[in-house]
C-alpha cells in the first residue's frame, strides 16, 4: 500500500523530470490527485527513459560536433611514455579535473608516443559529460579562421570558439603559420584565456615557438596565457608506430 509519504516523494520525482523535460507541472499535480502507485511508478519509469534518451542524443551529438578524426577513450590507454607535473595526475586527467577551472594542457613530445590519442580521449570523455568541444589541427583552424575572415564569417567562428568548454589544437608547431595565420590563431588563444580549457599537442619546445609563429612577441604571449593556468605533461619514448610499422617487421 502507497503511503502518502511515498506518493509524495513520487510526485516530486515526476514534478522534477516534468520541469527537466520542460512539461507543465500539471502532470504533478494529477498524478497527486489520481495516481495510483503502480500509475505513478509507470509514470516516473516514462520520464525518466526519454530523460536518458534526450541525454544519450545529446552526447552523441556533442562527440560528432566535435569533428575527432577517430574515436579514442582511455580505456587501455598506456602511460609508460607520459610524465605527470607534481600538480596534475592521471585522475585529474579522466575524470576532466581541469576543465571547471579552465585550465589548459600542454601534452609536448615526439610524433608516434600517444599525445594525439590523449587529447582525443580527454574531448570523448568531455562530449559525455556535456562539455562542449571541437578539435582542430592547428593548420585545419588556420585555413578555417583565414576562409572565414576572407568570407566575412569570421566573427561568428570566434563567437562559435568562444562557446565550448574544451577547445583541442593538435600538432602544435608541426608546420610553419604565416603572419595573418598567426594572428588569427592569437585571437583565439587569447580569447579562451580564462574562458575556456585548452588541450595542445605539440612536438616543439617553447623557446622555438617564434620560430613557427614568425613573431617571438606573439608567440610569447600565447605561452604566457596558456601557462599561466596550463600544466605541461611530457611525452618521452619512440614512435608506437615505428615500432609496430609493418615495413619494420618485414626488413
Amino acid at each position: 500500500m502507497m503511503t502518502p509519504k511515498m506518493k509524495e516523494d513520487f510526485c516530486g520525482q515526476i514534478l522534477t523530470a516534468s520541469r527537466q523535460l520542460f512539461l507543465s507541472g500539471r502532470i504533478s499535480e494529477i498524478c497527486r490527485e489520481k495516481g495510483t502507485q503502480k500509475q505513478l511508478e509507470f509514470v516516473l519509469e516514462l520520464m525518466n527513459g526519454e530523460l536518458a534518451l534526450r541525454e544519450e542524443n545529446r552526447r552523441q551529438r556533442l562527440v560528432k560536433r566535435a569533428g575527432f578524426p577517430v574515436y579514442k577513450t582511455f580505456e587501455d590507454y598506456s602511460y609508460q611514455h607520459v610524465k605527470f607535473p607534481p600538480a596534475f595526475s592521471r585522475d585529474g586527467l579522466e575524470t576532466l579535473g581541469f576543465i571547471p577551472g579552465q585550465n589548459n594542457l600542454v601534452l609536448y613530445g615526439p610524433v608516434g608516443v600517444g599525445k594525439t590519442h590523449m587529447a582525443i580521449a580527454a574531448g570523448v570523455t568531455a562530449c559525455n559529460r556535456g562539455y562542449k568541444t571541437k578539435f582542430y589541427t592547428v593548420t585545419e583552424l588556420v585555413l578555417k579562421l583565414a576562409e572565414a575572415r576572407k568570407s566575412g564569417t569570421l566573427e561568428k567562428l570566434l563567437r562559435d570558439l568562444r562557446s565550448l568548454d574544451l577547445l583541442i589544437l593538435d600538432e602544435w608547431g608541426y608546420v610553419p603559420v604565416d603572419k595573418d595565420g598567426s594572428q588569427l590563431l592569437f585571437r583565439v588563444i587569447s580569447d579562451s584565456y580564462e574562458s575556456k580549457s585548452l588541450i595542445l599537442t605539440t612536438n616543439l619546445e617553447f623557446s622555438k615557438w617564434g620560430g613557427i609563429f614568425t613573431d617571438d612577441q606573439m608567440a610569447a604571449a600565447m605561452i604566457d596565457r596558456l601557462v599561466h593556468h596550463g600544466h605541461l605533461l611530457i611525452f618521452e619514448g619512440t614512435s608506437y608506430r615505428m615500432e609496430h610499422a609493418l615495413m619494420r617487421r618485414d626488413a
